[in-house]
Formats: C-alpha cells, structure tokens, sequence
C-alpha cells in the first residue's frame, strides 16, 4: 500500500525534515510505502508526480502553513500538524490505511482526536504561511547588515559606493519588503492567488505609515476576506468574466485596502506601535528582566510551535529597521538553551538516557548553537513532564539575564556563528554568559528530575 505525503512548517528548516523522517520510519516499520514531500526553505524537494498520485491510496499533508491542493482533486487527505506527524506518524498512517474509498470525490478527512485543540487551521495557519514566507527575508537582511557592519565599520551607512554599505543597503532593500511579504502571503493563504496583490499593497502602505508588522498582519487578513467577498458578490457577464482575475478582483481590492489602511486601519496600529515601542524603550533592570523571562518561557514552551513563533515574529519586528534589538537577543538566546541543556544533560546524567538519546544529544548541541529549538523535541515527546519544565527554566534565565545586561543583536537568525562578527552583538561577554548560564540551569535541572532507565 502506498501513500504521498507533504510536509512543511513556518521556518522550513526542522519540523518540515523531522516530519518527513517520522512518516518514513513509520511507514517502514508499517510495512507500507510512501513517498514524501518537503516544503522546506529551500523550497519543494522529493516533488511528488503525476505517477506518484496515480499509485497512492491517500495523500497526508502534514503542515503549518497554506499548501496547494489543486493536485489532489479526488484524493482522500488526511490533514494534521507538522508537530503531530513528529509525535505520532503511526495514527496518521493509520487514518490513511482506512479511509474508505467512498470518501474520495474531493473530501479531507481530518484527524479524530483533539481536533478542537489544533492550532494549523484558519487563523494561525494563515499567519504562520505569511511568517515562512517572510523569515527568508528578514534572516536575508540581518546577515548582510551585518555583514555590512563587519566590512564597514559601525557608521557604514555613511559611505555610500562602498563594498560594506552597498551590503548593508542590499540587507536594509531585503528588510523593507519583509512586511509587504508577511502582508501578502496571509491574504494568499486565504485567497488563493487573488490576494497577493491586495496583501501586498497593504503590507506595503503598513510599512510606510507606521502601522509595521501588525498594521501589515491585519491588512494581510482583511485583503484575503476582502477578495473572497468579492468573488462571491461581484458577478459580472458570462462574457466578461475572464476579467474578474486580472482586472476587478486586483483594481477593486487593493482600492479597498488603500482606504482601509489609510483611514480605518493605520492611525490606530501606528499608535499602538508608537506606544509599544515607548513602553519597550522604557524597560530597564526589573522591568527588562520579567520581560526576559517571559520571553524566555515562550521560546520554550512549545520548540517551534506557535507560542515559540508568537515570540520569534515579535523580536523579527524589532530588528526590521537595521537598528540592535534587545529583544532579539534575548529570544535568539532564550531559543538555543532547550538543545543545548539536553546535550548538557545527556552528559551529565549519561546513565539515565538511552544509547540513542546520549547520540542524539550530542547532534543537539549542533542544533542549539545554531538556534534550532526543535531539537528539543523528540526529549521532550519522550518526557513532557520532567523534559518542558526544565528547558523553561534555562530559556526563563537566560532571556532575563540577556535583558539585564543590555545585550543587542543586528541579526533575526544565525546562533552563535553570527557572533564573531564584529558589531552584530552588543556586550558580547555577559551575552555569552547568559547563554552558558540558561544552558547549565537547563542541564542541571533535567538531570536531577529525569526519570533513571529501568535495568
């Protein structure tokens, strides 16, 4: 019996590959085949074919972001999360063993248990479809900011023509179409392609007036429900309606979006924005502590999972203008501690962790430099109850100190590689510190609280 798969995630770096591994190895072990395809960042590989779609039973698409379906008119689905096919690849196997052929004129089954409780659909996953396309820019700008910085000094902007500030130009170029992307691809999942346009002018008009990343967030969601209104009221003749695609649909909804963002939605986000900002200037000592912790404590909570990106699109937003984001610092660090306190452990208490866990370990200290939360996640799958609590606390420690300390960074992405370049990180040694710190917290808790192996 075979099946297809696709799998995806925001940033397309871990979950999209650590799915597409769970679904093999299970398969494998099932005894079925199937055939595999990754949405990553660096776009669709394995693709599946029209051979494949043939030959196939039933198609999983295990993904946090909007996938094209239009291939799979007349196939059974079954839909989930790339976390739940991570946590439990067997079910959704299982799900698609069964599905009867009766269901396949164009039906989705979707998963039965705790379907209620799943975050992928409607709202966060169309923001999480704007945030994947979106990351690719802003981790873009940062490294060549910063590389800009390293080649030109701190005032580089100053010296138009040259290598370091046309790098630092070509980085601001990348961070300015961040927001029209994020703008964009949220109306898109939504709409299909029709909302690109629409999307994008708001992004763009949100980026300009103001309003930023949430001004954009909205006008992103308002433009998808803006086009679907219109395709379904706007009828024009049979005769005229080739031209609803490239011309009512574009011209009226991104007339819509102009008046929208101009005198309903921009004057309130800029003040919003305006008073955030104020308030996140103000922070200091006690203040920027508690919000270290808590930033902390997202980063870890669910390794990439929604709460994590909540806190990760946030700091992105801090660092859109080229200007050292205190807040990026301490998610950047917060969000290596969970790997890098579970290799820690699996040194330290190397008799409470199988030989397959102590290998694994070792590939997390890879993984948490170069701020890939989700290492973590196969430990804590295994063990939520001890595992969560305790890269919480690490991450908790480690923002908190960052925040006390005054620690900026230029760069949304990188771990530690980006640190060696001069100008990226602000108070670099208690930045180190804080990182160390959280790491051995981490390490230290998990392996007084993990459960020894039963002999």
């Amino acid at each position: 019996m075979k099946f297809v798969a696709i799998t995806s995630c925001p940033t397309g770096i871990a979950h999209t590959y650590m799915a597409a591994e769970a679904l093999q190895m299970a398969a494998q072990e099932m005894g079925y085949e199937i055939k595999v395809e990754t949405q990553g960042s660096v776009g669709a590989e394995n693709v599946l074919t029209d051979e494949d779609l043939a030959q196939a039973k039933a198609v999983i698409i295990a993904a946090d972001t909007s996938v094209d379906k239009s291939r799979f008119t007349g196939m059974p689905i079954i839909e989930a999360s790339a976390k739940d096919a991570i946590k439990d690849a067997k079910s959704l196997l299982i799900q698609a063993a069964n599905v009867q052929e009766s269901s396949i004129p164009k039906e989705t089954v979707k998963p039965d248990k705790g379907e209620e409780k799943r975050p992928q659909k409607g709202v966060y996953k169309h923001l999480m479809t704007g945030v994947s396309f979106m990351i690719p820019f802003v981790v873009a700008g940062g490294l060549l900011i910063a590389l800009g910085f390293a080649l030109g000094g701190i005032y580089v902007y100053k010296v138009p023509g040259s290598f370091g500030e046309t790098l630092f130009s070509t980085g601001k170029a990348a961070f300015a179409l961040m927001i029209p992307i994020l703008g964009a691809y949220i109306s898109y999942s939504i709409a299909d392609r029709p909302g690109l346009v629409p999307g994008m002018v708001g992004g763009y008009i949100a980026a300009n007036n103001g309003s930023g990343f949430l001004g954009a967030m909205v006008a992103g969601f308002a433009a998808g429900y803006i086009v679907l209104g219109i395709k379904k009221y706007v009828r024009l003749p049979k005769s005229l309606q080739g031209l609803m695609p490239i011309l009512v649909i574009p011209v009226l909804s991104s007339a819509i979006m102009g008046l929208l963002m101009v005198y309903i939605i921009g004057k309130p986000m800029t003040l919003f924005n305006t008073a955030l900002s104020s308030w996140l200037t103000s922070l200091s000592g006690t203040n920027a502590a508690v919000l270290g912790i808590i930033l902390g404590l997202m980063m870890a909570f669910d390794m990439g999972g929604p709460v994590n990106k909540a806190a990760y699109t946030f700091a992105t937003a801090t660092v859109a203008s080229g200007n050292p984001s205190a807040i990026m610092a301490a998610v950047m660090v917060a969000g290596m501690v969970p790997p890098l306190g579970i290799a820690l452990s699996t040194i330290i208490a190397k008799k409470k962790y199988t030989l397959e866990e102590r290998e694994a370990g070792k590939a997390n200290w890879l993984l948490g430099l170069s701020f890939i939360t989700e290492g973590a996640i196969p430990f804590a799958a295994a063990d939520p109850i001890r595992v969560i609590p305790s890269i919480m606390a690490g991450s908790a420690v480690a923002g908190a100190l960052s925040m006390v300390f005054g620690s900026t960074i230029v760069v949304p992405h990188g771990g530690i590689w980006v640190l060696a370049i001069p100008h990226v990180v602000t108070n670099l040694g208690p930045y180190i510190i804080a990182l160390i710190a959280g790491t051995v917290v981490s390490g230290l808790i998990l392996s007084v609280v993990k459960k020894p192996l039963e002999k």
